[in-house]
Order: structure tokens, then C-alpha cells, then sequence
């Protein structure tokens, strides 16, 4: 299991989506914060969900998910499926892309790598630890969940 690439500007370049659920039941949000590693002997993905995100109850929910990324030409339906909720219709279907369903878990086959994770831990961040330039994104909401899951495969 290999990737190369620059991490960084994955996460906050080219974006990525975030989806947690199954076949039955799944949503999706558009992702800039999140971060690959190593804990406890693991190479892992970190990535953060506020609580009022429909993904949030999905992250809760499942054992694992997946974080997919795209070429520049799915720009859109990656802004799409990151300014609407999955709450008040099919974004999905809106956005152009198709679902890919895996064995414990979704992408879409526009993707151009994904990483199927499964879920190690998940911390709500402090808000009094939280640095005060940064608190301008938790003024009116809670702050994020932190999730991070050992990449169990890595899908081109």
C-alpha cells in the first residue's frame, strides 16, 4: 500500500470528500482540513466533522470511511456537495457523481485515489484549547470532531 503524493496540498489544494455510511444509507461533505500519518505503528487519516454536519451522524455511526480525491474537472460537484446538506435532498444526484459501493464502505468512481479508513478514535476538540485566532469558526457552533482512522486500503 502505497501513496505519493503532497499531502498537504491534497487537503488544502484539490480538496477531498469525506463519506461515512453504506449502501443503504451514506452522505458526503467536502473536506479542506485534514491530515496523513503515523500512530501507533499505523499510517493514518485525520480528518475533522462540526457536529451540525449531516456527515457527523454517519461518522458516529459507522466503522469505517472513506476520503476520496479528484481531478480539478470535478471541482464543482465537490463545491456542490460542500455548500448543501445531505438532509434536505439528493445531493448526490445533483452533484454528477457516482456512487461506488465497497465492501464497508462508499466512494465514487470519478475519484481519483481513495482511502478506505477504518476508525480508530474520535476526540471532540476543547474549545479553551482551541488557539484565539482560530475562534472565529466556532463563534456560533460547536467545535469539530476529530477522527482518525488506520488507511486500511488505497484505492486508484
Amino acid at each position: 500500500m502505497e501513496l505519493k503524493t503532497d499531502i498537504f496540498s491534497l487537503f488544502n489544494d484539490q480538496w477531498a470528500l469525506l463519506t461515512a455510511g453504506d449502501r443503504e444509507s451514506f452522505n458526503t461533505m467536502t473536506i479542506s482540513w485534514g491530515g496523513a500519518g503515523t500512530l501507533w505503528g499505523r499510517s493514518v487519516v485525520t480528518v475533522y466533522v462540526k457536529p451540525v454536519r449531516f456527515t457527523h451522524q454517519f461518522m458516529e455511526q459507522s466503522p469505517f470511511f472513506t476520503v476520496s480525491f479528484y481531478p480539478e474537472e470535478y471541482r464543482r460537484a465537490l463545491m456542490l456537495l460542500g455548500s448543501r446538506s445531505g438532509r434536505d435532498g439528493d445531493k448526490v444526484s445533483a452533484s454528477g457523481l457516482t456512487p461506488r459501493f465497497l465492501e464497508n464502505a462508499v466512494t465514487f468512481r470519478e475519484a481519483q485515489t481513495t482511502l478506505l479508513c477504518r476508525k480508530l478514535y474520535r476526540q471532540d476538540m476543547d474549545i479553551s484549547a482551541i488557539p484565539p485566532e482560530a475562534m472565529g469558526n466556532y463563534r456560533t457552533e460547536a467545535p469539530h470532531t476529530m477522527y482518525i482512522g488506520e488507511v486500511v486500503d488505497i484505492i486508484k
